[in-house]
């Protein structure tokens, strides 16, 4: 079952929207599913709609509420992949770690208290290393993550299993931001870096001509392997 929910801020008096994927039966745990710059979008709906099958409670909230009504774009299409370029620019990422931690907080209230975890892509990719940082979500996964070398002073914080899955030919994280995260985290014992030789940017989106299958799968099957160890 999905349904639109309105989430309360925890920190301010606004609210936002969130997709949620609901399971057939009890939750066994919850995850947090963090847009790219194209909002909450098909594919983004679909990654939710899949966890949800192996049996979580699904949420992904619209990070972009304050920019735009219900944003939902298509990279495959210039105009709204400008569009979606525009709104990275304006966007707050502190506030939107913020909209994250408020729905880490309704998910875990939602469940009775389970575990809750998060997986975001590009511009979520990043929210997740800095939601691994900054809030207390059990588990959190970030594909192709932008701007994590500038934020590696914070990995002290990450108290929780975090896994990064990066394309070695992304167009834009480039070779010298990848080296920098390897040399940043892999030594943590809470972080664990998967590269993907060749793949560029996107490679796992449900939909359109970013997609990878082989990689796709991959990346996923180790995704899904994750939460079952750290949200049971």
């Amino acid at each position: 079952m999905t349904e639109t929910v309105t989430i309360p801020s925890h920190y301010s008096d606004h609210s936002f929207h969130a997709y949620v994927a609901r399971p057939a039966g009890e939750p066994k745990a919850a995850i947090v599913v963090i847009q790219e710059i194209f909002g909450v979008n098909p594919g983004i709906r679909q990654k939710c709609d899949l966890l949800a099958e192996q049996g979580y409670l699904v949420v992904a909230p619209d990070l972009f509420w304050n920019l735009g009504e219900n944003v939902q774009l298509d990279p495959d299409v210039e105009e709204e992949l400008q569009q979606a370029f525009d709104y990275f620019g304006k966007f707050n990422a502190d506030e939107g770690v913020k909209d994250i931690e408020s729905t880490i907080k309704w998910a875990r209230s939602e469940t009775g208290g389970k575990k809750v975890g998060a997986v975001g892509y590009c511009l979520g990719g990043k929210l997740a290393y800095m939601t691994a940082a900054r809030t207390d979500s059990d588990a959190s996964v970030g594909y192709y993550a932008v701007g994590v070398p500038d934020m590696l002073r914070e990995s002290h914080a990450i108290a929780n299993p975090l896994m990064l899955h990066i394309p070695t030919a992304d167009g834009f994280v480039d070779a010298d931001a990848q080296k920098a995260m390897h040399e940043g985290l892999d030594d943590h014992p809470k972080v664990t870096l998967y590269d993907y030789p060749g793949l560029d940017h996107g490679f796992a989106t449900q939909f359109g001509a970013r997609r990878n299958e082989e990689g796709a799968q991959l990346a996923d099957s180790r995704t899904d392997a994750f939460f079952a160890e750290h949200l049971a």
